[in-house]
This record gives structure tokens, C-alpha cells and sequence, in this order.
């Protein structure tokens, strides 16, 4: 017959103690405070991503054409944007954290790639060059501003030599244009254009490339600064006086033979162009057109970046002909 094993014993077990309700009270505040961290943290994560993040937020909205203001529109500050990325014109990511642009080869995601940076001097050549995406792939899609998909300006590195060009797109994404530089020294190229990618969502975008013109550089030194400049028989003049972070008007107004001239035609959809270029880093400043003229004048909006020397770029239509002023502007 098996013996039956020894029953345990009992094992004691202490009561445990009421727990005391301040100690209780404690607790829970300090279970509440710890997820309300933690959900915080989760809703900033969601909500705190900007429209456009390439991290997956959306798109920046599409625009074709610059910033304007309403007529008497007074003067305002344009904050920058969170990191510095802003552009005036459509909200998409395209300024440095100053707010000028074209001081690199690669901005928001899109890489200009010239087939060369050596060039000579006199002689137009093609200059050829793709965009390419985040994915290394050659961009094809471009949005139409100001009548064109893509515009490059080409300035010498003392600010001479100024021209705007519209190159054209083969199938493949490769641009060319012709080209001429027309003294020695390192040259400035700026392609100024919107992207569109799989999505549609356009990005506005000016990026920059040096280019090497060899020979003996003797460079010319800025102008004085002055509000007149003399241009293919036409005497231009400009009201206003801008202010670093601050957007204040620019009156242009052209005359001839002393009266002022009636006949400004729109050039690329609008009365004029300005291009604003800084003068040491060369830095790009956008500048934003009224689309009527304003009592004959041709107006614009410019935000100073920082204090400093700029040339100014007024190109203006006129019996079918374009004509460029330049001025040098010193910002306070």
C-alpha cells in the first residue's frame, strides 16, 4: 500500500497593509503626468511636422507665378520659416535660413548637374545640364513661371557681365542653352524653376554652379550706389528704400529723352524682372512683381536679407526689345 505524502504545511502569508490615501493620491498624479507626456510627445511628432516635410508630410501647394501684394499693401515682415526654408513666392522650401538661395549645387532635394564648369571666353558653346530628384533620377516635369519652365541668370563674380537665359529641355531632361562668357574669372550660373514630381506637388527651387572662364582675371570694381542708370537711350530711376526682414516697395520708372515712357510692354508675363543678387557670397534674393503697373511705374517687393552691398537687375520691355538696368544698392 503507498504511503501518502505529509500534507504541507500551511505557508503564513502577512495581511498587507490599507494603503495610506495620501500615498495613493501620489500615485495616480504622478501615473496621470506620465502619460500625459507621453501622449504630448506623440501628438507633437504628428502634428509638429510642417506641410512639405519630406518626411512624409504634404506636398507644398502648386503655384506658376511670384508672390504679390494687394495694391497699398503697406510694409510687413516675412518671418522665416521653421529651419530656414522658405520661399516667398509659394511656401515651399527653397531660401536659405537668410533668405536667399542659389549658394549651392543641391537644394530641397534637387541637384543640378552640369556637363562641365570649364568654359572659354567669347565664343557661345552650349552649356548642357540636368536636375536631378532625391532619387538620383533626372527630373522631366517642370512647372511654367513667368512663360518659361526653367530661367538662368549668369553673372560674373563681380557682378558684371549679367544675362538671362532660357535654356530648353530635351525629352531625356537634359538642358542646354547657348552661351557666352565674355571675360576671364569665375562665373555664377543660377537655375531658377519649379519642379513637379510623381505626385504633382511643385517645389520652387534656385540652385547655383560656378563656372571657369581661364585667362587673366582683373576684376571691375561695383559701382557707386545710385537710384539712376543709363541703358540703350533710356534712363531708368527707382523710389523706395528696403530694410533687412522688412518687405518694402521698389518704383521703378523708365524714361526717354526726359518724359516718361508709355509704351512698357510685358516681358515673360509681367512689366518687369528684378533679379537681386548679394554682393560677396552672391547670394539670390527673390523679388515678388505687382502684376499692373502702379501710376506708370513698374513695382516690386524686396525683402533685405541681411545688411551689405546688392546689384540690382531691372530687365524691361520695350517696342519688343529688352533692355537691362543695373544698379548698386548698399542695405543699412
Amino acid at each position: 500500500m503507498p504511503k501518502t505524502a505529509p500534507a504541507r504545511p500551511p505557508v503564513a502569508r502577512a495581511a498587507a497593509p490599507d494603503p495610506d490615501r495620501s500615498t495613493v493620491r501620489l500615485a495616480l498624479f504622478v501615473g496621470g503626468l506620465v502619460v500625459m507626456l507621453v501622449a504630448g510627445f506623440g501628438l507633437g511628432r504628428v502634428v509638429g511636422r510642417p506641410a512639405g516635410d519630406s518626411t512624409g508630410g504634404a506636398g507644398a501647394p502648386g503655384a506658376t507665378s511670384d508672390h504679390t501684394h494687394a495694391p497699398g499693401t503697406g510694409d510687413h515682415t516675412h518671418p522665416p520659416a521653421a529651419g530656414g526654408a522658405h520661399d516667398h513666392s509659394t511656401g515651399g522650401p527653397a531660401t536659405g535660413p537668410d533668405g536667399v538661395s542659389g549658394l549651392s549645387l543641391s537644394s530641397a532635394g534637387y541637384t543640378l548637374v552640369p556637363a562641365t564648369t570649364q568654359l572659354g571666353v567669347g565664343s557661345a558653346v552650349d552649356f548642357r545640364f540636368t536636375v536631378q530628384g532625391i532619387d538620383r533620377q533626372t527630373v522631366t516635369t517642370f512647372a511654367i513661371v513667368h512663360d518659361k519652365p526653367l530661367h538662368m541668370i549668369v553673372v560674373r563674380r563681380d557682378l558684371t557681365g549679367y544675362q538671362h537665359l532660357h535654356p530648353t529641355m530635351a525629352p531625356d531632361g537634359t538642358w542646354s542653352v547657348p552661351l557666352a562668357l565674355t571675360g576671364p574669372g569665375i562665373w555664377r550660373a543660377y537655375a531658377d524653376f519649379t519642379a513637379v514630381d510623381a505626385a504633382g506637388t511643385q517645389t520652387p527651387v534656385t540652385l547655383g554652379v560656378d563656372l571657369v572662364a581661364n585667362g587673366d582675371y582683373a576684376p571691375t570694381p561695383l559701382p557707386a550706389p545710385a537710384r539712376e542708370a543709363s541703358v540703350d537711350g533710356f534712363v531708368v530711376t527707382y523710389e523706395g528704400t528696403p530694410q533687412v526682414g522688412v518687405s518694402r516697395p521698389l518704383q521703378f520708372r523708365v524714361f526717354r529723352d526726359g518724359s516718361p515712357v508709355a509704351g512698357l510692354e510685358r516681358y515673360l508675363g509681367a512689366y518687369g524682372h528684378l533679379v537681386t543678387i548679394r554682393d560677396g557670397d552672391l547670394g539670390y534674393v527673390h523679388v515678388h512683381p505687382e502684376t499692373e503697373l502702379a501710376g506708370g511705374a513698374i513695382k516690386f517687393w524686396l525683402t533685405a536679407p541681411s545688411p551689405g552691398r546688392y546689384r540690382l537687375f531691372l530687365d524691361f520691355q520695350v517696342a519688343g526689345q529688352v533692355h537691362t538696368a543695373e544698379f548698386t544698392l548698399v542695405v543699412g
